[in-house]
């Protein structure tokens, strides 16, 4: 199976305060993997690691076959392969659903404005919204605000998506409408990244997870050994507390 992400012997530190150690990480091509662990433990600055929106103290992040890490790579080259989907949707407010979704095709010159609206079309059916076309962002509630986010990241055709908790701002019942829309392109082979709380998510969907805590990756396996065959002591204690809960 060919590797899309290769990280080797990752740190993060701000000053003082290490947030990655010696992190080690692999994601192949149509590959779902499920970043959990409890809050605090690095997992968001991992992912974002992953386009360089936290450049790393050392060690290597190579996507695609590029070492993002290093300074002379052209990160914006880069990041139009990589879609990324955040907790707080990050949408331009003042522009409209399909002018959200358009915006960075047409401007990166990817496709004629012709072309980027029949995609925002196409997108919005994937998603569920393509009657909300015209709407301001305003107008949606924060599940489809989170849908149209997903719409906005897939709207460069990339080869990989990376989700930061998105659905961890949503009240409980727009969770459903967003995990289903991660589970349709997960289906369609999409190479994924989540970070995510959502344990019936990752036990679904998860190809492999990766449980992280205190900047290092403690286990990572198929979803039936870490549901049903943890070995490390944290990991139980973690699975303890949130199936719980």
């Amino acid at each position: 199976m060919s590797q899309l992400i290769k990280v080797s012997h990752l740190y993060k530190n701000y000053g003082k305060h290490h947030i990655l150690k010696d992190i080690d990480f692999h994601v192949n091509n149509n590959e779902v993997v499920v970043i959990i662990g409890p809050s605090g433990a690095g997992k968001s600055t991992l992912l974002r690691a992953l386009n360089r929106l936290d450049a790393p103290t050392s060690g290597s992040v190579i996507i695609n076959g590029l070492d993002i890490a290093k300074k002379d790579v052209n990160i914006n080259k880069v990041r139009e392969n990589v879609g990324m989907v955040f907790q707080h949707f990050n949408l331009f407010n003042n522009l409209t659903v399909a002018q959200n979704i358009m915006l960075a095709p047409v401007e990166l010159k990817k496709q004629t404005k012709k072309e980027a609206e029949a995609n925002a079309h196409r997108l919005l059916k994937l998603v569920g919204l393509d009657d909300k076309f015209n709407y301001k962002i305003p107008q949606l509630s924060g599940g489809q605000q989170q849908r149209i986010a997903i719409a906005r990241a897939l709207a460069m055709n990339p080869k990989l998506m990376l989700f930061d908790e998105p659905t961890s701002a949503l009240d409980p019942e727009m969770v459903a409408d967003v995990l289903d829309v991660m589970k349709k392109l997960a289906k369609e082979g999409m190479t994924m990244v989540v970070v995510t709380h959502e344990m019936g998510f990752a036990k679904e969907v998860a190809d492999r997870i990766v449980f992280v805590d205190d900047g290092k990756i403690l286990e990572e396996g198929t979803p039936d050994h870490m549901f049903n065959h943890p070995t490390n002591p944290r990991l139980k204690t973690f699975l303890n507390k949130v199936l719980q809960a």
